[in-house]
């Protein structure tokens, strides 16, 4: 046998390759699916389970079972309908800002104009900075005595408030927060989606005359539209999911009490685990009542536009 000569492995027959490629998406969506299994579906039935007993934070495991007393106790308190008002504030207030301003800066960085990749870069800092950090910033400037806030309003004869304590204030100073950290992320998106608009549609508008206005909502927007609804979509969920800035801003406080922040003060600050399971199973509730309405909507919408 020659030196030079190498072995040789012969190659699988074609049905055997075959039956791999067949059988390897099922493979790697079984991983996927274990992983959902192991991490969200097991907690998940553990905190419906959790909800119809009276579980307190000392005795994780040694609840009884009481039915539906904690759903009557949740539903029937103000606690929790506060908690669900405040939080659809605090959702439709941070989508619509998120949205409006995300898209308007979109719309302006997808002009050319020098420093434009620097501009970008910029702007799509705040969603790049760890959350602590975001809160860490706020907090100084809402600080009552040498706050940036304070100084602004002070100056221009508006008092100096209280920002995260006064309830007048406190959505408001966890909205402005909220909005400039989740900003970037939608107007990234939107930018992804403004470079797909064909440029022969702006050069039939500007033929026709029309001023940049017009070009947006006859051009620019019917574009925009499938993105937008997508975009609004995660923004409600993560918003209606969202907890650090909140907490570590107002700590529930100055009328800030969101669903979440409320879960974390009925098992951790009043120690009763079963009635926080509850809490948030109703919250999960809600949350999929809003996804099939967004389900819903868009599906009317793509029949309106597949009727055009």
């Amino acid at each position: 046998m020659s030196a030079s000569a190498a072995p040789t492995r012969d190659a699988p027959p074609p049905a055997k390759r075959r039956r791999r490629r067949q059988v390897a998406p099922y493979v790697f969506a079984a991983a996927a699916a274990l992983y959902l299994l192991a991490f969200t579906a097991t907690p998940l039935f553990r905190g419906v389970d959790m909800s119809f007993t009276d579980t307190r934070l000392l005795n994780p495991t040694g609840g009884r079972y009481i039915g539906f007393d904690n759903y009557v106790s949740v539903l029937g308190g103000a606690a929790f309908w506060n908690s669900v008002a405040t939080t659809l504030v605090y959702t439709g207030a941070t989508v619509a800002c998120s949205l409006v301003f995300g898209t308007a800066a979109a719309v302006l960085i997808n002009r050319a104009f020098p420093g434009r990749t620097f501009a970008r870069a910029v702007m799509t800092l705040p969603w790049a900075v760890p959350t602590v950090a975001v809160v860490l910033v706020f907090r100084w400037i809402y600080n009552d005595g040498t706050g940036v806030a304070n100084q602004v309003t002070g100056a221009l004869g508006l008092g100096q408030p209280n920002w995260l304590i006064d309830p007048r204030y406190g959505m408001l100073a966890v909205l402005i927060a909220t909005v400039w950290k989740v900003t970037p992320f939608v107007m990234l998106v939107v930018l992804a989606a403004l470079q797909s608009v064909p440029d022969e549609l702006y050069e039939a508008t500007r033929v026709d005359g029309a001023d940049g206005l017009s070009t947006f909502k006859a051009v620019v927007l019917p574009y925009l539209m499938p993105t937008l609804r997508v975009v609004a979509l995660l923004m409600t969920i993560w918003s209606f999911r969202r907890f650090e800035i909140i907490f570590l801003l107002t700590g529930g406080g100055a009328d800030t009490n969101t669903i979440v922040v409320h879960v974390y003060r009925e098992a951790f600050l009043n120690s009763d685990l079963g009635t926080a399971a509850a809490i948030g199973m109703l919250g999960l509730v809600l949350s999929l009542i809003v996804t099939v309405v967004y389900f819903v909507m868009e599906r009317r919408a793509m029949l309106q536009e597949g009727d055009r």
